[in-house]
């Protein structure tokens, strides 16, 4: 038995179904089998929720081609805003955007430049 990222169809039915989620997963000579993890208690899912809302946003952020998602998805992150003021995130997000650059997608250097 392992534990295993999977797209979530059905595997954990108190998730939103667009999710990947981690499963316990048996692997044998058959080859992996997902298990069903029900009854995922509430506040489990509150707490999963906050992750995935970084990460959708962090997405709308390649998908719309939106800099400010980025920060955004910085600001909800919950350990960041527990250690940072939000001129602080904006700051420390901006700096990890300009440290990277090589490796953003042209929109977010272009963009990047125009801001710096």
């Amino acid at each position: 038995m392992i534990y295993g990222n999977i797209a979530n169809k059905g595997f954990t039915p108190t998730t939103a179904q667009r999710l990947c989620c981690k499963v316990p997963i048996l692997v044998d000579n058959s080859g992996l089998q997902p298990n069903v993890v029900k009854d995922i208690p509430p506040q489990l899912i509150a707490l999963m929720r906050t992750n995935i809302n970084v990460q959708e946003l962090t997405v709308a952020a390649l998908v719309n081609e939106n800099r400010e998602h980025i920060y955004h998805a910085a600001m909800l992150d919950p350990h960041t805003e527990a250690e940072l003021d939000l001129d602080q995130i904006w700051n420390l997000t901006q700096d990890l955007l300009a440290a990277h650059d090589d490796w953003l997608p042209a929109w977010a250097r272009v963009q990047a430049r125009k801001a710096g």
